[in-house]
């Protein structure tokens, strides 16, 4: 049994005997290195059974209504990101959109935020104009919520179905809390316990990587496994906080990671800027961008040789003592995460920020990317990560200026990692070049 109580807490007395408490009992997982190896072995695309996933190969279904081929529209002025801006920074027309019956897609919303319908609709209607599109949302796995709708939720509905446009759409929507925090577990027990699901799933959610147990975190781990040897590719947001920092006693402060941002198993996005704010320019990076090295989680195999040589570049570095080198270094990638506009209550909202943002758009282009794939009779893309590494920033656009933030205090001064050419902890490989990215990863 793994019994611990988290850093930090403090016992307080007994609940009362009023309270509800929920728990979640999850039996000790048996051949999990067993299941390790065969993640490792469908999603290496150098090894002979490379697929992607084992479970589900996608039939060749009839095609949904196709997008009209038109010319990309390229607005060098704008008052805030809008579909339009990250279809002309990521190369993608108006005829790509998704074609096939079987693609699909999802997000998961958390701490009771719901989207309404309506905003999406309205989305669409005021945003997408000049490419094919969905306004519904195809499947709700939960119980929507009452009130107003959440600027988390509705950010992340509206960008995934404007990027990975035309593909079928879930959202799960999950109640509750784990140790006041959101539920990743008993979500994920629900993903693995439906026999179908969307192929891309994006989470612009975490916690403080110190802040939940050891135990609870490779149970979710462990699930995160399950996800990849299924052909599904899990997406979260690497946070809003940079390095993050944690203050310890004696003024020894440290980076702070995320979870599960920090997982081995699942692919997590940063966030960039544009150079100019008001001009479709480069990217640089977005100061929030969350990224560093897990101190909880060894780093895994498939990024050892571009974290090294990160470590060993010309940039500086954060004195040792703030990060693990040898842990699990995150982004892997980026995308725009800095001034959206949403709609949220049918009413447009602009310069909304965050990872929350970046990683839907990502999520979106790896769908349609899916949706080539599946036309030509491809499993779905899967755990992204061997191969992404192995394309060593081929179909990425490289971020190398700018630093993201850390602990304010005498030795950091705030600053916390920097960009640099190719992968990095700030930006991971970059940002996607759809039409290069879709050439790397459209074919086995």
């Amino acid at each position: 049994m793994c019994v611990s109580v988290p850093e930090g807490w403090l016992h307080e007395g007994r609940v009362s005997p009023l309270e509800e408490v929920e728990l979640t009992f999850a039996l000790k997982q048996q051949n999990v290195d067993k299941l390790q190896e065969l993640l490792a072995l469908v999603s290496d695309p150098d090894s002979q059974h490379y697929v992607g996933g084992v479970l589900r190969f996608p039939p060749r279904g009839k095609e949904i209504s196709k997008g009209w081929t038109g010319a990309r529209h390229l607005k060098s002025f704008h008052l805030g990101v809008t579909p339009a801006t990250l279809r002309a920074r990521y190369n993608l027309t108006a005829a790509d959109v998704g074609t096939a019956a079987n693609n699909s897609q999802a997000v998961a919303q958390f701490l009771e935020q719901f989207y309404h319908p309506a905003d999406l609709a309205e989305f669409m209607s005021l945003f997408a104009r000049e490419f094919k599109h969905l306004t519904e949302v195809e499947r709700v796995v939960g119980t929507q919520g009452g009130g107003k709708a959440g600027l988390e939720a509705s950010l992340d509905v509206e960008y995934i179905m404007s990027t990975g446009a035309n593909i079928s759409t879930w959202v799960f929507t999950n109640p509750g809390r784990h140790e006041s925090q959101e539920p990743f577990l008993q979500w994920m027990l629900l993903l693995s316990n439906m026999s179908a699901v969307p192929w891309v799933h994006t989470i612009s959610y975490g916690d403080d990587e110190d802040s939940l147990s050891t135990c609870y975190m490779n149970r979710i781990n462990n699930e995160f496994m399950k996800a990849g040897v299924r052909g599904i590719s899990m997406l979260f947001a690497s946070g809003d906080s940079g390095a993050g920092c944690r203050h310890l006693p004696k003024e020894q402060n440290v980076f702070r990671p995320s979870f599960p941002a920090s997982s081995p198993y699942v692919t997590t996005v940063g966030g960039t800027s544009f150079k100019n704010p008001f001009k479709v320019t480069y990217e640089v990076t977005d100061y929030i961008s969350g990224g560093g090295f897990s101190n909880v989680f060894a780093m895994p195999d498939y990024q050892v040789s571009a974290v090294k040589a990160f470590l060993k570049g010309k940039q500086s570095l954060p004195p040792e003592s703030y990060y693990n080198a040898s842990g699990r270094a995150y982004p892997d990638m980026a995308a725009l995460s800095d001034n959206y506009w949403v709609v949220t209550n049918l009413v447009p909202i602009p310069w909304v920020s965050g990872t929350s943002a970046s990683t839907p758009v990502v999520g979106g282009i790896l769908s349609l990317i899916n949706d080539q794939r599946f036309v030509k009779g491809l499993p779905s893309l899967g755990f992204l990560n061997p191969r992404l590494y192995k394309l060593q920033g081929t179909g990425l656009f490289d971020v190398t200026e700018g630093c993201h933030l850390s602990c304010l205090d005498d030795k950091v001064e705030g600053q916390g990692f920097c960009a640099a050419p190719a992968w990095d902890p700030v930006t991971g490989w970059g940002t996607p070049n759809y039409p290069d990215l879709l050439t790397a990863l459209g074919k086995d």
